[in-house]
């Protein structure tokens, strides 16, 4: 079903309500992004089940009481990742491979001076993750983030480092030219 679907009496009610809605989240998920993602995971199940809404003028507690409902599926959700991380970091072996260090110093000289033109959030990341070697569940501590989130955010960190080091290094990133002599750091991405 679909948005035509509701009456529109109850739309209107839902819509001119969605700041109080997200304030409510907010408050209670400390995020203005997570409380948006549930606000709109909400919207859309009752936009998909409007058989289920009450009368117009209790629609506001009703909602109310869905969105306390994904809070605690928020929650619970996230500490199920932890759980599971945290269970996969502690029993996972990694083998330590001899280290080349002229190719060491090559290609950390290059990322290094790169991690800088990244966002903050971003070159944090890379940084205590990747340049000092700490593990994501304690990146995520220090960042007051989700393992998840930590996860997530050491993805688009590294993705947007390999723009940044094919903006600066041009055709050596691409085809993995290890010898980047360009010395030009590209401009920030933000």
């Amino acid at each position: 079903m679909t948005a035509g679907s509701l009456a529109p009496a109850t739309l209107n009610v839902l819509v001119e309500n969605h700041r109080r809605f997200l304030q409510f989240l907010e408050r209670r998920v400390g995020s203005r992004d997570i409380a948006e993602d549930i606000l709109q995971d909400a919207f859309v199940k009752t936009l998909d089940r409007p058989d289920i809404l009450p009368r117009d003028d209790a629609v506001i507690p009703w909602f109310h009481r869905v969105l306390r409902n994904a809070i605690i599926d928020h929650y619970r959700r996230g500490g199920a990742e932890r759980r599971a991380l945290e269970h996969v970091a502690g029993t996972t072996e990694v083998a330590e491979l001899p280290r080349d260090d002229e190719l060491y110093r090559v290609v950390c000289a290059c990322v290094s001076s790169l991690v800088d033109t990244l966002k903050p959030e971003y070159a944090a990341a890379v940084r205590r993750v990747d340049l000092d070697g700490i593990l994501v569940v304690d990146f995520a501590r220090e960042a007051n983030i989700t393992p998840s989130n930590a996860g997530v955010r050491r993805h688009r960190a590294h993705a947007a480092l390999r723009k940044q080091l094919a903006l600066s290094c041009n055709i050596c990133a691409e085809h993995g030219c290890l010898d980047c002599r360009c010395g030009r750091p590209a401009k920030q991405m933000k």
